[in-house]
């Protein structure tokens, strides 16, 4: 597999919003209920580039097949050394290793950042997701019982941990 992570450019909008899309319809991945549009994406991926936010592909043979970012983990000045981080990856290219790819990426990015600490808040029955981060370090800190509502369903979200600077 000569799979490639590279900085997403604006061509690659169309694979980011599919990808997205899927996941917002079919997953719990994301609380979104409404599949994202054009406009609405590139005003993300422009804003992420004003904030000097890295949003990473993964490409396998010119073909973007995931995505990854992160972001401030909450909009106060005191969280600036905090980031969330989001994954996602075309449906047939799960299992590959290209999340891990991707995640491994952005972690070395924020370490050269000089961010503190990266946060993933993932959807409690999504345990695939829980055990992945556990193999990259994060560990589980938090646990919110009923915090979203998707698919005529509660659901429970779990927030994993990983402090940069212990490695």
């Amino acid at each position: 597999m000569d799979l490639i992570i590279r900085s997403a450019a604006p061509k690659d909008l169309p694979s980011l919003l599919e990808i997205i899309n899927h996941a917002i319809l079919n997953t719990t991945a994301i609380y979104d209920y409404e599949p994202r549009t054009m406009e609405q994406q590139k005003a993300w991926f422009e804003q992420m580039f004003y904030d000097g936010m890295p949003v990473i592909v993964a490409e396998l043979e010119g073909e973007v097949i995931g995505y990854g970012s992160y972001n401030i983990f909450r909009p106060k000045i005191g969280y600036k050394f905090s980031v969330e981080h989001s994954i996602y990856l075309d449906e047939k290219s799960r299992g590959m290793g290209v999340g891990g790819k991707l995640l491994g990426s952005l972690i070395q990015r924020a370490k050269e950042s000089g961010l503190h600490t990266m946060i993933g808040c993932i959807d409690a029955s999504n345990r695939a997701s829980i055990e992945f981060h556990k193999k990259y370090g994060f560990v589980e800190k938090g646990y919110l019982k009923e915090v979203a509502y998707k698919f005529d369903q509660w659901l429970d979200l779990v927030y994993m941990q990983l402090l940069l600077e212990e490695d």
